[in-house]
């Protein structure tokens, strides 16, 4: 069973502390203990990158090839600011792989699946084509069931990933078109962070007419 990681090595590696050489000062969210691991050591899954709702199911992994190569060479580009169009594909690649299969990125695309499960068991409920539930659950209609909480709906996480996967190309697309705002750090004191949802979205200002 292959181990995957949802966050690329060759960026985990770029956080490498010079202290510990070969190692990580990382916390751990579940009980804000530190620890010192190897980037192979975190942000991963067993079968992460796995998912039979998709043929061939480790389909991503062939998306990966044309992304993590160019990693490092795609670092060194930015730094001279001067990316080029294969640093902008590495990139993009990079951030459209993480929204698409970190786990936060699965934990957001399940929320609006769940929404759009109750809206319509309560249309279908409205129409009468559900019939109430059994005595033993007091009779009561599957809107009622649902809005105290006595059955909700549970999502496969592997789902949404799957239409994440299935859109990368247009994830990879719209990051790659976008204006970027590159920082640099020149402080060595100070260094980077990294966390194993590493992309987030920021507000772009307004276009003026």
């Amino acid at each position: 069973m292959p181990l995957d990681h949802y966050v690329s090595q060759v960026h985990l590696r770029k956080f490498y502390s010079p202290v510990l050489q070969n190692r990580l000062h990382a916390v751990r969210k579940s009980d804000l203990k530190t620890f010192t691991p190897r980037s192979e050591d975190v942000c991963r899954i067993d079968d992460g990158s796995t998912n039979a709702y998709l043929q061939p199911a480790r389909v991503v992994e062939d998306f990966l090839l044309s992304v993590e190569p160019g990693y490092n060479a795609a670092i060194a580009t930015l730094r001279e600011g001067e990316p080029d169009s294969a640093a902008v594909h590495t990139m993009a690649g990079f951030a459209a792989y993480v929204s698409t299969c970190a786990p936060a990125a699965i934990r957001i695309g399940t929320a609006p699946l769940q929404s759009v499960l109750q809206a319509t068991a309560e249309m279908l409920d409205r129409q009468g084509l559900i019939p109430p539930a059994p005595e033993a659950l007091g009779n009561k209609t599957i809107t009622q069931l649902l809005n105290d909480g006595t059955i909700h709906f549970d999502v496969d996480g592997k789902y949404p990933q799957a239409l994440g996967i299935s859109g990368i190309l247009y994830r990879l697309s719209v990051f790659g078109n976008w204006a970027w705002e590159i920082l640099h750090n020149e402080d060595k004191d100070n260094s980077f962070l990294t966390s194993d949802f590493p992309v987030a979205i920021e507000p772009a200002a307004t276009a003026a007419l």
